[in-house]
């Protein structure tokens, strides 16, 4: 029973997660009011852990949330119900994109999809700033470090590990 509900779960969420890994995060935000599975800070922690693994993030998070719930047949039912929406997809869309890419219909509606993913993808930023962002430091920290990747854009993992060094260092 777990199983086909997690291959469900995910399946919708690779379904409509239009627009990569981050649009994710609301989905599972509405997992964690609806099963006993993971709570929001527990969510929170599977997002820094997706974040800072190599691989899609949505495919790490369903991975993380998967094992969580069932062990590793639970990470494979999970990633598995999540990634084939996307495959069957994938494989529809490159047979037929060059007949309809330049029809008004496609344009129409990648035009206003676009929107639609950022406004998903800033509700994410939101909901996770209200979990992680507790207190002056950790704002501090996400104000500097967003200052340094605007202005110095360097490579996200350094921001990462620097991170990780400072949390550790300064006992945070």
């Amino acid at each position: 029973m777990i199983y086909g509900l997690l291959f469900f779960e995910f399946f919708k969420i690779g379904l409509f997660a239009l627009g990569g890994g981050l649009v994710t995060v609301p989905f599972l935000f509405d997992l964690t009011t609806r099963y006993s599975w993971f709570t929001s800070e527990q969510l929170v922690n599977m997002i820094a852990v997706a974040e800072s693994s190599p691989g899609p993030i949505g495919v790490n998070m369903a991975t993380y949330a998967g094992f969580k719930v069932a062990g590793i047949s639970g990470a494979l039912t999970a990633t598995t119900g999540l990634v084939f929406p996307s495959v069957v997809i994938i494989i529809i869309i490159a047979a037929l994109l060059d007949k309809f890419k330049q029809t008004t219909f496609f344009q129409n509606l990648m035009f206003t999809i676009r929107p639609a993913v950022i406004a998903l993808i800033l509700n994410a930023g939101v909901e996770l700033g209200k979990l992680a962002l507790n207190g002056i430091e950790a704002i501090a920290f996400c104000a500097i470090f967003w200052g340094a990747i605007h202005f110095f854009k360097l490579h996200p993992i350094l921001y990462m590990i620097l991170g990780g060094i400072l949390g550790i260092a300064l006992k945070l």
